[in-house]
C-alpha cells in the first residue's frame, strides 16, 4: 500500500483549517456525542452495544492533517491540538513499511493494513482506508478511516490511562449480539435446514431490491443493504461509523442529514424528494427516499431507516428520453448564424434518438401575428433514419391544406400528437401530398410543433414515427417543443443577423468614398473587406482629402465595435474629419477635435444606451502630403503606424508617434514630419489586416513587407497581392487598406514672389501674373486671375502684416491663387449694401472660383482659391 500523502520533506507545513460543518453536523473535532448505555430489551436479551466513535482523519493535499476525530484520539493517543496542522507523516511508524492488500472487490483509493505509532511510543499495525474526495466547497482531501477500535488495541500496548474516559477494557465488555446466519434459531444452535425469522429479515435487509441503511442517534451509518453498497460503490465495512456526508460530500447528502435529524426530533416519517446522489456527481439527478424512526419496545428512538425506492425498469424509448434531456439535446442547436444550418440541427437533434423522421417547413417571410389560414411553407431541412431521400419540393414554398396538422398548428399556435389512423385526418390523407408521402413510409403517429418566438410565426417542425412502434407521449411533444423552440430562437436571430448585416453593409457602403477624388499629388488604390464572422460588420473607414495647395489629405479609422451602431459612428466621425480638414487643421490638432468629439458622442450616447458602441477606443491615422515640397506630415490616434517602401526597394515603418485611441481625453498627440522620395509607396491599413487567423504576428509583417518590396506596375495590382498572400482565411474583423505612389509637382508648375509692404505692389503683383500665366498658356485664366491677385494682395497689405509673399500652382486640371501674410486676422463673407465701399471683394471671389478659403499656421494666414481649367 502507498505511503499517505506527506508535506515536502515531511516538514510540519501550514496548517489548513478544517472544512466547516454542514448544517447542524459537528465536526471531526468535536467530542463525542453521549452514547445511550447499555439496555436489555423487553425479552431480556444481551444488550445492544452502542457503535464508538469512528477512527477518521482528514489529511490535506500537501499531507498536513487537518481533521482529528475522537475515535482517532482513542486509537493513537493524540489529542487534535497534538497533530492537527502537522504532516501526516508523523504518524508513521519509522521502520515498519506498510503491507499491501489483497485485492479487493470494491473500488477503494488506498486499502491495507499500514504500521503507525502511538503516541506512548509503541507501533500499531492497523486497517486504513484512504478516500480521496471534494468537499461542497471544491477543497480536495483524504478521509482516512480505520475499522479497528481502539478497545480492541489495548492488548498491543494501550495503557489503561490512554483510554478515554468511560471505555472499558475487552473482558469488560457486554457480549455484542450478532445476527445470526442461515440456520441458526435464536437460540444460537444451529438446525439443519431450519430458516428462522430472524434468518429471513437478514436476508430481507440484505437483499432488498430498495436501497437501505440505518443511522444511529449521531447520524453515524451503522448498516448497509447489497444494493445501498452497490449504489455507493463502497462496503459496509469502508462506511460503518461514518456519516452520509463523509461518505458522498454533497449538498442532496446534507439536506438528507437535515432530514434525519428531524426524524430523531419528532419521530415523525419524513419524505426526501432528492436523498441520495449515489456519485455525487451533480449531473446526476438525486433519487428519492423515505426516512423512518427505529424505536423499541418502550418507543425509544434507537435508530432512524433511509430507504430508498428501487426504480422500476422503463420502456427503452422512456430512457433514450431521459437520456436526451441529461445531454442536453439542444446544444447542437443554433450553434451559427446560418438559417438554413440550423433548421438542419433540429433535425439532426431529433432523428433518431426521438423521432424517425423529421422535418423543418419556414415561412417565406415571418408573421408577426398569427396566421388566419394555410401559408406557403418551404421545406428547409429534413432527415429520416434510416437516411433517404429527401421529399420533392423543397425548393419551392408549398401551401398545406387548412385541415392539415401543419396548417392547424400554426393557425392555433399549439403543438399536437396526431395519430394517422384518426377519423379527424381523413380529409387531409385524402387530398394532401404530405399526407400520401407519410402514409408511404409507413407513419403511424406524428408531431407537429410551431416555432415561435419573440412574437413571430416562423414555420412549423414535423416529426414522425415508422420504424419506432412505440406512439409519441406527452413526454415526447414536450422535448420536441424545447427542440423546436431552440431552433427557433437560432433561426430568428440568423435572419436578424442577415437583416441587421445587409443594413449594415448598405450604410457601410454609403458613407465610403464611392470614387476617388481627382488631385494631383498621389496614385491611389483602396480595398475594404468587411468580416467574415458572426461579429457584425465594423467601423473602419479610410478617406482621401483635397486640401488647398495641391496637397491631399489620407485618413484611415477604425470604430470599437461592430454593427449599425459603429457603423454609425464611423459616418459621424467621418464627417467630422471632412469639416476639420476643410479648416486645413494640422494632424496633431485634428486628431485632439476629434478626441473632444468622441467624448462627447460617449456621453450622450451612454444616458440613453446601455451598447458600449460609443467610439471609445477608436484609432485614427491622419496624414497630410505636399507634392511642392514631397514632405508627409502625419500623427495617429492609437493606430498601426503607415508602413513605406521606397523607389530602390527599401521598407520600413514610418516614425509615427503612437498616440492615445481617440475617447480617453486630456493626452496629447504628435505630428511628425517625413520627405518622401518620388514614387515611394504608401500603406495604410486598420488592424484586421495583420490578425488573421493561425499567423504569427512577425510573419505577417514579413509578408507585408514582401508585398510592398515587389509591388506590381498597378497599385490595384498591389492591393490585391497584399490581401491574397496575408488572408488565408475569411477575415475575423473589417479591414480598410489604402495604397498610395507619391508624385511631385516641378519646380515649373509653382511661381512665388515675396511682395513690400506697399499699396503700389498691387499693380506690379498684377503684371507678373498675366506674365506667368501666358508662359503657361493659360491666357483665358488672366482676367479672373488678375482680379483675385488685385483682391488679395490688397487686402493683405491693408489689414495683414509683412512680408506678403503670391504663389501660383498650376496643375493639369486647377490653378491655384495663394497669398500669404504674418497676421491671425481671417476674411470673411459678407452683404455689402448699395452705397458701401467695401465687402464686395471676397464676394466676387467667390462668385468667381470653385473653391476658396483660408489656413493658418502659428505666425500666419494663408488665403487661396481654386480655378478649374476647361
Amino acid at each position: 500500500m502507498e505511503r499517505l500523502p506527506t508535506s515536502p520533506g515531511e516538514h510540519p507545513g501550514t496548517a489548513q483549517p478544517p472544512p466547516a460543518p454542514a448544517g447542524d453536523r459537528p465536526g471531526l473535532t468535536q467530542p463525542p456525542p453521549t452514547i445511550p448505555g447499555d439496555r436489555p430489551d423487553a425479552a431480556g436479551s444481551a444488550p445492544v452495544r452502542p457503535l464508538p466513535p469512528p477512527a477518521t482523519a482528514v489529511i490535506s493535499e500537501q499531507g498536513v492533517v487537518t481533521g482529528w476525530s475522537e475515535g482517532a484520539r482513542r486509537l493513537l493517543g493524540y489529542a487534535p491540538a497534538e497533530i492537527m496542522g502537522r504532516p501526516a507523516a508523523r504518524l508513521l511508524a519509522p521502520d515498519a513499511g506498510p503491507v499491501a492488500p489483497p485485492a479487493a472487490p470494491w473500488p477503494a483509493d488506498l486499502a491495507g493494513t499500514l504500521a503507525l505509532r502511538h503516541r506512548d511510543g509503541h507501533d500499531l499495525s492497523l486497517p486504513l482506508n484512504a478516500t480521496r474526495r471534494t468537499t461542497t466547497s471544491g477543497v480536495t482531501e483524504w478521509l482516512v478511516t480505520s475499522t479497528a477500535r481502539a478497545e480492541e488495541e489495548a492488548g498491543a500496548g494501550v495503557a489503561p490511562q490512554d483510554r478515554a474516559p468511560g471505555t472499558r477494557a475487552p473482558e469488560d465488555r457486554a457480549p455484542v449480539v450478532e445476527a445470526p446466519g442461515p440456520g441458526t434459531p435464536a437460540g444460537g444452535t444451529p438446525l439443519p435446514g431450519l430458516v428462522t425469522d430472524e434468518t429471513l429479515g437478514a436476508w430481507a435487509f440484505t437483499q432488498s431490491p430498495c436501497l437501505l441503511a440505518v443511522f444511529d442517534t449521531e447520524l453515524r451509518l451503522l448498516r448497509a443493504n447489497t444494493a445501498m453498497e452497490r449504489a455507493l460503490s463502497l462496503p459496509q465495512a469502508r462506511m460503518r461509523g461514518l456519516r452520509l456526508t463523509d461518505i458522498v460530500p454533497d449538498p442532496v447528502s446534507e439536506e438528507t442529514e437535515r432530514t434525519m435529524g428531524l426524524v430523531l426530533r419528532s419521530g415523525r416519517p419524513q419524505h426526501a424528494p432528492t436523498a441520495l446522489r449515489p456519485t455525487g456527481n451533480s449531473s446526476e439527478p438525486g433519487r428519492p427516499a423515505a426516512v423512518t424512526a427505529l424505536t423499541d419496545d418502550d418507543g425509544g428512538i434507537r435508530a432512524v431507516c433511509l430507504a430508498v425506492h428501487a426504480r422500476a425498469e422503463e420502456p427503452e424509448h422512456n430512457l433514450t428520453r431521459q437520456r436526451m434531456l441529461r445531454e442536453d439535446p439542444g446544444a447542437g442547436i443554433g450553434t451559427t448564424l446560418d438559417l438554413e444550418r440550423t433548421a438542419q440541427e433540429l433535425t439532426d437533434a431529433a432523428v433518431p434518438r426521438l423521432a424517425d423522421a423529421a422535418a423543418v417547413d419556414l415561412c417565406e417571410t415571418p408573421r408577426h401575428s398569427r396566421p388566419t389560414g394555410p401559408l406557403p411553407l418551404r421545406r428547409t431541412a429534413y432527415r429520416s433514419h434510416p437516411p433517404g431521400t429527401p421529399p420533392s419540393g423543397g425548393e419551392e414554398p408549398v401551401t398545406h391544406p387548412a385541415h392539415s396538422p401543419l396548417t392547424q398548428c400554426l393557425t392555433t399556435g399549439r403543438s399536437a400528437v396526431y395519430r394517422m389512423d384518426d377519423a379527424s385526418l381523413a380529409q387531409w390523407r385524402a387530398t394532401d401530398p404530405e399526407a400520401a408521402r407519410l402514409d408511404q413510409a409507413g407513419t403511424h403517429t406524428l408531431m407537429a410543433v410551431p416555432m415561435v418566438t419573440a412574437g413571430s410565426t416562423l414555420g412549423v417542425a414535423l416529426f414522425t414515427r415508422h420504424r419506432n412502434p412505440q406512439p409519441f407521449t406527452p413526454d415526447d411533444l414536450q422535448l420536441a417543443e424545447q427542440l423546436t423552440h431552440r431552433a427557433a430562437t437560432g433561426i430568428h436571430n440568423a435572419r436578424r443577423f442577415t437583416r441587421e448585416r445587409t443594413t449594415t453593409m448598405t450604410l457601410q457602403r454609403s458613407l465610403l468614398p464611392h470614387t476617388l477624388p481627382d488631385q494631383p499629388a498621389l496614385d491611389i488604390a483602396t480595398r475594404y473587406l468587411p468580416a467574415g464572422t458572426e461579429a457584425g460588420i465594423g467601423g473602419d473607414w479610410f478617406d482621401v482629402i483635397p486640401l488647398s495647395g495641391a496637397r491631399v489629405a489620407l485618413v484611415v479609422g477604425d470604430v470599437v465595435g461592430h454593427g449599425i451602431r459603429a457603423s454609425a459612428t464611423m459616418g459621424r466621425l467621418r464627417t467630422a474629419v471632412r469639416t476639420l480638414a476643410d479648416v486645413d487643421l494640422p494632424p496633431d490638432e485634428l486628431l485632439t477635435r476629434l478626441d473632444d468629439l468622441v467624448l462627447h458622442l460617449s456621453t450622450d450616447e451612454s444616458s440613453t444606451s446601455t451598447d458600449i458602441t460609443t467610439g471609445i477606443g477608436t484609432t485614427c491615422l491622419y496624414a497630410i502630403y505636399d507634392p511642392i515640397s514631397r514632405e508627409l506630415t502625419h500623427a495617429r490616434a492609437g493606430h498601426p503606424p503607415p508602413a513605406a517602401a521606397t523607389p530602390d526597394g527599401d521598407v520600413y515603418f514610418l516614425d509615427t508617434p503612437a498616440g492615445p485611441p481617440l475617447g480617453l481625453g486630456g493626452l496629447p498627440f504628435e505630428t511628425t514630419t517625413t520627405t518622401l522620395d518620388e514614387g515611394t509607396l504608401l500603406a495604410f491599413y486598420t488592424n484586421g489586416l495583420l490578425n488573421p487567423r493561425e499567423t504569427d504576428i512577425d510573419q505577417t509583417l514579413d509578408t507585408l513587407f514582401t508585398a510592398l518590396a515587389h509591388p506590381s506596375s498597378g497599385l490595384e495590382t498591389t492591393c490585391d497581392r497584399i490581401l491574397t498572400t496575408l488572408l488565408t482565411h475569411p477575415p475575423t474583423d473589417d479591414i480598410a487598406l489604402l495604397v498610395a505612389r507619391t508624385k511631385s509637382l516641378q519646380p515649373q508648375h509653382v511661381a512665388t514672389w515675396t511682395l513690400p509692404h506697399d499699396p503700389a505692389v498691387v499693380t506690379e503683383a498684377r503684371h507678373r501674373t498675366t506674365e506667368q500665366l501666358a508662359g503657361w498658356g493659360l491666357v483665358d485664366a488672366v482676367f479672373i486671375t488678375e482680379l483675385i491677385v488685385s483682391e488679395l494682395v490688397t487686402n493683405a497689405i491693408r489689414y495683414g502684416k509683412p512680408p506678403i509673399q503670391l504663389r501660383l500652382i498650376h496643375t493639369d486640371t486647377t490653378l491655384t491663387t495663394e497669398v500669404t501674410d504674418y497676421s491671425s486676422t481671417s476674411p470673411h463673407l459678407r452683404h455689402a449694401h448699395t452705397y458701401d465701399e467695401n465687402g464686395r471683394g471676397l464676394y466676387l471671389i467667390a462668385q468667381l472660383t470653385q473653391r476658396w478659403g483660408t489656413r493658418h499656421t502659428p505666425t500666419s494666414k494663408t488665403i487661396w482659391t481654386e480655378q478649374t481649367l476647361m
